[in-house]
């Protein structure tokens, strides 16, 4: 006797597709432009910062690797969400394969859970910095800085094959699988598994604990004994200096933190679909595109080698 399987018997390759923003064709025009635009500042922004940081001598010191590493981390980041993105923004609605999904999710949380370990590694930079500036330079050697970038990169590639491979030898439902997203995220892409997906669920609670809450907890303990050494400088330009180094990052690190973990660490039944992908449009667009102009505007440092490039252009 042969049991059917709804999974096994759907016609049609293993495909994916994403749910459109909207089906009026001047908003779709509109989004796409605007997205479009989005997508080129971040592009320009930080590899602008990239470019500043390896070309001026001034600037080859520990913060700035790791910020060129960061907005270096971002263009990847954004590239590889918002071009399919941006296709899927007009007419009909255009299949993405099983691989290309998987491959898509595998790059995304790579690359942002990269993105929060080295907001941990700047933390504790200038943790460093502040409440240790005497061994400064002894302590934060390039090649430490490094091996703090490439232990990131590491850990957050382990962190994201596990659960990506994980994630797809699960079967899923329905011919089409329209994921309500337009990216392929993992919480969109649990949700059309045709199986029991408690343990998966768990999984990506531990990965969410060990990316988020681990990396921000280290962050505040970080900031407490900063801003203890902030109070007891004497100087109100030294403490005027320091706080404005340190509020750029903060205020980076709250907004990553926060929109991440509403996604990832809030409980299931108190989610949306949409919630989810409105959500995920901040940290698609708007942190990485907050990252240079808040490095840039609140740093002389930087503003100045990016003045001095435009005028040697220019020149």
């Amino acid at each position: 006797m042969s049991s059917w399987n709804p999974v096994l018997n759907q016609s049609g390759p293993a495909e994916f597709v994403f749910r459109v923003f909207t089906a009026v064709p001047a908003l779709q025009a509109l989004l796409f432009l605007l997205f479009l635009l989005l997508y080129l500042m971040i592009l320009g922004g930080n590899t602008a910062i990239v470019c500043v940081v390896c070309t001026h001598s001034s600037l080859r010191t520990p913060m700035y690797f790791f910020l060129s590493s960061l907005s270096s981390l971002e263009i990847c980041y954004t590239s590889v969400v918002v071009p399919l993105m941006l296709s899927n923004v007009f007419g009909a609605q255009k299949p993405i394969s099983l691989a290309g999904c998987g491959a898509q999710m595998f790059f995304f949380v790579t690359l942002g859970s990269t993105d929060c370990f080295l907001l941990a590694v700047m933390a504790y930079d200038r943790y460093v910095a502040i409440c240790h500036p005497l061994h400064y330079t002894l302590i934060m050697t390039h090649r430490l800085c490094i091996r703090m970038v490439v232990g990131s990169v590491g850990l957050a590639l382990v962190l994201s094959l596990q659960l990506t491979a994980l994630i797809f030898t699960l079967p899923f439902c329905g011919r089409r699988r329209e994921i309500n997203h337009f990216l392929c995220d993992v919480p969109p892409v649990l949700r059309l598994a045709c199986a029991d997906i408690r343990v998966h669920q768990a999984v990506l609670y531990v990965v969410g604990i060990l990316v988020l809450t681990v990396p921000f907890l280290l962050i505040c303990v970080s900031y407490v004994f900063i801003a203890s050494a902030i109070l007891r400088i004497r100087s109100a330009e030294g403490r005027q200096r320091a706080f404005s180094t340190c509020s750029a990052h903060l205020t980076v690190v709250l907004l990553q933190y926060g929109c991440c973990s509403l996604v990832y660490l809030r409980p299931r039944s108190s989610t949306s679909e949409g919630e989810d992908r409105q959500i995920a449009l901040v940290y698609t667009f708007v942190t990485p595109l907050l990252n240079p102009l808040i490095y840039t505007l609140r740093n002389k440092d930087v503003k100045g080698a990016l003045r001095n490039a435009i005028i040697s252009k220019a020149a």
